[in-house]
Parts: C-alpha cells; structure tokens; sequence
C-alpha cells in the first residue's frame, strides 16, 4: 500500500494538470483566428498532445480511484476484525496530537 503522500501528491499533480490543461485550451483558442500554416500546424500538434495527456490523466486518475477505494476496504475489514486494535491505535494516535497542540 502506497504512502497518504503520495496519494495526496498524484491527487495534486492530477489538479495542477488539469489546470495547465485548461490554460493551453484557452491560448488555442484565442490563437485561432491567427494565420500562418506554421502556426497552423503548432496548434494542431498542441491540440493532439492535450487529448493524449487528458486520457492519460483520466487513466491515472481512475487507478487512483480504484486504489483509494481498495486501501478502504482494507482498512473497513481490518478494523471489524480486530476493533480493539483500531480503537487503541486511534485514542494513541488522539494522543500524540493532543498533546502535539498542547505544547503551542
């Protein structure tokens, strides 16, 4: 199972995208009515890469999906087959951020 980061990373990465993803579409099309076959042909390519990343991001974001939901269940049935140890765990971990706040 993979760290919260790195979940909490790729769901970052996923917005920063998207994002920049929007920014290119918005140049494309305030750049459409330019002429020029050069600038033509750049417009295409760059329209063509942004479908390829967006399908990508789609794909990642979908096994992101399936994983988070996984490491769900996971922990749903490790908590209903041994609750003392999830409780315990949770009044410890309760703990230590209190008396984390507390210090402030």
């Amino acid at each position: 199972m993979e760290k919260v980061s790195d979940d909490i990373t790729k769901e970052q990465l996923i917005a920063d995208f998207k994002v920049v993803m929007a920014d290119a579409e918005a140049l494309l099309k305030a750049t459409a009515n330019q002429g020029g076959e050069k600038l033509i042909e750049v417009r295409a390519k760059a329209e063509e890469s942004l479908r390829v990343v967006q399908a990508r991001i789609a794909q990642v974001q979908s096994a992101l999906l399936v994983k988070t939901k996984a490491a769900a269940e996971a922990t749903d049935v490790y908590v209903h087959e041994h609750p003392w140890k999830a409780v315990s765990t949770a009044v410890g971990v309760g703990l230590v951020i209190g008396l984390l706040i507390g210090r402030r």
